[in-house]
């Protein structure tokens, strides 16, 4: 695959979380009554689609830099894309159920598990990237033993668990993981840089 088709990749998957974004948006509705107060039930629905707003941003940010590292694709690549693109795509919804139940454990917990398989599914497309790149490849290399991951992976699975026990502890973990790579992931772009 030349690199002429992984910008396609990348197109069709800025497209895809354009579209995400723009249908999460259309999730804020506009309060009948004019006062400011008619915003405070709108609170947490705000809340919610901050966050989830920066969860794509960072998705969409960390994507760039993972496919321009991919110096050649193959189905298995493209299917794992779209794997991804299916769980991210799954977010509004999950981000409209929790902005409008914030304090019952089962939009929390299921907010978490969307989560938790958007990194899932990261994962693996950088894996099948690294498996059809080598281990020795720039990707590989970017990555190292990839530990921003793996704390995210396991911070995910705990605030899906933790929703039934408290909500502010999932919540603490959700803001805990965005706050770590909302600084640009810079492993990929520093060794592309370097090549």
């Amino acid at each position: 695959m030349t690199h002429h088709e992984t910008d396609r990749i990348e197109a069709f998957s800025d497209a895809v979380i354009a579209i995400i974004m723009t249908i999460m948006v259309l999730e804020l509705h506009v309060p009948e009554d004019t006062t400011l107060e008619a915003l405070r039930p709108l609170i947490p629905v705000f809340f919610s689609y901050v966050l989830s707003f920066i969860y794509l941003a960072i998705y969409w940010n960390n994507h760039h830099h993972l496919i321009h590292a991919t110096k050649h694709a193959s189905g298995g690549i493209m299917w794992a894309n779209l794997h991804l693109l299916f769980w991210l795509s799954l977010i509004p919804f999950a981000t409209a159920w929790l902005g409008e139940n914030h304090r019952t454990p089962w939009p929390v917990a299921l907010y978490g598990l969307v989560l938790l398989m958007c990194a899932v599914a990261y994962w693996i497309l950088q894996t099948a990237i690294v498996k059809k790149q080598g281990l020795d490849s720039v990707l590989k290399k970017a990555l190292g033993y990839d530990l921003k991951g793996k704390i995210s992976l396991v911070s995910y699975m705990a605030a899906t668990v933790a929703a039934f026990y408290h909500e502010y502890i999932s919540y603490t973990l959700f803001i805990l993981v965005a706050i770590l790579w909302i600084v640009p992931d810079k492993r990929i772009a520093k060794i592309l840089k370097d090549i």
